[in-house]
């Protein structure tokens, strides 16, 4: 048996059922070798960064890792900032990086390069060339045991052309899964002091401690002991609705994020790290947590996040604690001309049960966790490493994963455009993709921060145009029809509702064009770097209403 076939093998014993790929000449025995196994589907993308991205969905929402098939360490470098995402998310993947034939890589050919350093970048705890054909299997073995591990990861391995063609290789068994342990009993007992001994208290709960089980842990602790349940700032995986506790995401502004936080006097983390800033301005702390605040940590990434909630519910005397959970709840149907807010209160009113909604709407989403807050339960995908580009091919993943679970996608104009392709593979895959595109011709979270950064009193023309993207106007339904996706174009939110609704009745991808104005423009950006500063200097309930207003 060559290389490739036993590969394959190996990597359908182990549960991995698909492989994203964008192939080229050193990858074609693999390529060769699917139609040996029943198991593997193949997914084919036309850029790297959607195969990438795709697998990330994929893994959030199967609880698996997929495999992606990339050729050399220029395939690699293009799908870099979709791993970069997942590695941020924790989010298991095996990449698999064809390579030269091990004799020809001193000849330095034209598409030589050192594939390795490239993937230490996205893979800093497992990158492995396979050196010969009867090692390659254990090389897999180990990268997939790697990938699901706790916490889970990116692992690469770079596949040389002549161990997969060379024959020898024998598959190796499944690894076995991972046993995370709980939090120790010292550790839960001084937690459960610090909750008990009367100052104000929040958990921050990341990763896995966001599904359900875990949810309902930490909401009869909030319940027994009024504790504040916090989220991070982009979770990997949320899930959410009626019927579910509510969480309060941490805010992506910092000065919002330092409100949200203020007079916390123990932060409790559960997979989860300390919030810090999204980025560093001029005289402005990168850290977070408010000062005299203690941080205990209950459940590291590697660790089981829920037997650790349901531990320290436990000792507080919470287990039969009745927790808060959303009521149902939505809003009414927006009329009018479209906004983005109308059309984040149009998919909390539509929103079908069982959704998975992958948000990469950045400002124009501002409103869509309190729109859909009571609607039928739901999962959220958030933009984890914050590298644009990820929204539509998370739901080309998250769709092949759960293919009886509608998908919506909600991403920015000049986001769809790093990885528009993955509208194509939506179509070639049949999926059920409903992409909502806000068309405001602007990067429009840029002109914030070049506002929020201080960066010039009065930015001239040449550094506005940069984030800019009128002249010309992209045109989202063509360009979807020219891929083979069903598109509609939306002014008003009467046209809007109906675009959606038709949508979600008819199975397949469909993309609606929502032509908007910024939701952070003309004056609103002129004042909120002043309003944003001001904060510290009012009282806290006012404080609290204005971030309410601005990120609720």
């Amino acid at each position: 048996m060559n290389g490739a076939h036993a590969l394959m093998k190996t990597l359908a014993d182990a549960g991995i059922e698909v492989c994203f790929s964008n192939p080229g000449t050193s990858e074609m025995h693999f390529v060769a070798a699917l139609d040996s196994e029943p198991r593997m589907r193949a997914v084919l993308a036309l850029f790297e960064g959607v195969a990438t991205g795709a697998a990330d969905g994929y893994a959030r929402m199967a609880g698996k890792p997929a495999a992606t098939l990339l050729h050399l360490g220029c395939g690699l470098g293009n799908g870099l900032a979709n791993l970069h995402n997942a590695r941020k998310g924790k989010v298991p993947v095996v990449t698999i990086v064809g390579d030269h034939a091990t004799y020809h890589v001193p000849f330095d050919a034209q598409l030589q390069s050192d594939i390795e350093t490239v993937a230490r970048n996205v893979s800093p705890g497992f990158v492995r060339t396979s050196q010969s054909t009867p090692a390659l299997c254990t090389d897999a073995a180990d990268a997939i045991r790697a990938a699901r591990g706790l916490p889970g990861q990116v692992a690469t391995l770079i596949l040389p052309a002549d161990v997969s063609w060379g024959e020898g290789a024998t598959p190796c068994p499944p690894p076995p899964p991972p046993a995370p342990l709980p939090a120790d009993d010292a550790t839960v007992a001084a937690i459960a002091g610090a909750v008990q001994g009367g100052g104000k208290t929040a958990l921050l709960l990341g990763g896995q401690a966001l599904r359900e089980p875990a949810l309902l842990a930490a909401a009869r602790i909030a319940g027994q002991c009024g504790v504040k349940l916090f989220c991070e700032v982009f979770p990997t995986r949320l899930e959410r609705g009626a019927g579910l506790p509510a969480v309060e995401r941490i805010a992506y502004l910092a000065e919002l994020a330092t409100l949200q936080l203020t007079g916390i006097e123990h932060l409790v983390l559960v997979d989860a790290r300390p919030p810090v800033s999204f980025f560093a301005y001029p005289g402005k702390a990168s850290e977070l947590v408010p000062e005299g605040c203690t941080v205990h940590v209950l459940a590291t990434p590697a660790q089981d996040a829920t037997a650790s909630l349901e531990k320290l519910a436990g000792a507080l005397g919470a287990v039969q604690a009745v927790p808060a959970l959303q009521p149902a709840t939505r809003p009414s149907r927006p009329r009018g001309r479209l906004t983005a807010a109308k059309v984040c209160k149009a998919v909390g009113h539509l929103l079908p049960e069982r959704a998975i909604v992958v948000d990469e709407a950045i400002t124009s989403g501002l409103l869509l966790g309190a729109m859909t807050a009571g609607a039928p339960r739901h999962d959220l995908l958030t933009l984890t490493g914050g590298a644009i580009g990820q929204g539509l091919p998370n739901a080309v993943g998250a769709a092949i994963a759960c293919p009886d679970r509608p998908v919506i996608a909600l991403v920015g104009d000049g986001s769809a455009m790093y990885t528009l392709q993955a509208l194509w593979t939506m179509a070639r895959e049949r999926l059920d993709v409903t992409t909502i595109v806000f068309n405001n011709a602007s990067y429009s979270v840029l002109n914030v921060e070049l506002e929020r950064v201080g960066a010039d009193r009065a930015p001239g023309p040449k550094a506005r145009s940069q984030l800019d993207l009128h002249g010309p106007v992209l045109d989202f339904c063509r360009l979807a029809q020219g891929m083979g996706v069903h598109a509609a174009r939306a002014d008003t939110a009467e046209a809007f509702c109906k675009a959606l609704e038709y949508a979600l009745a008819h199975p397949g991808p469909h993309l609606i064009e929502a032509v908007v104005p910024e939701s952070l423009g003309g004056a609103k950006r002129r004042v909120l770097p002043w309003l944003l500063r001001s904060l510290p200097n009012l009282p806290l309930p006012v404080a609290r209403t204005l971030k309410r207003r601005i990120a609720p």
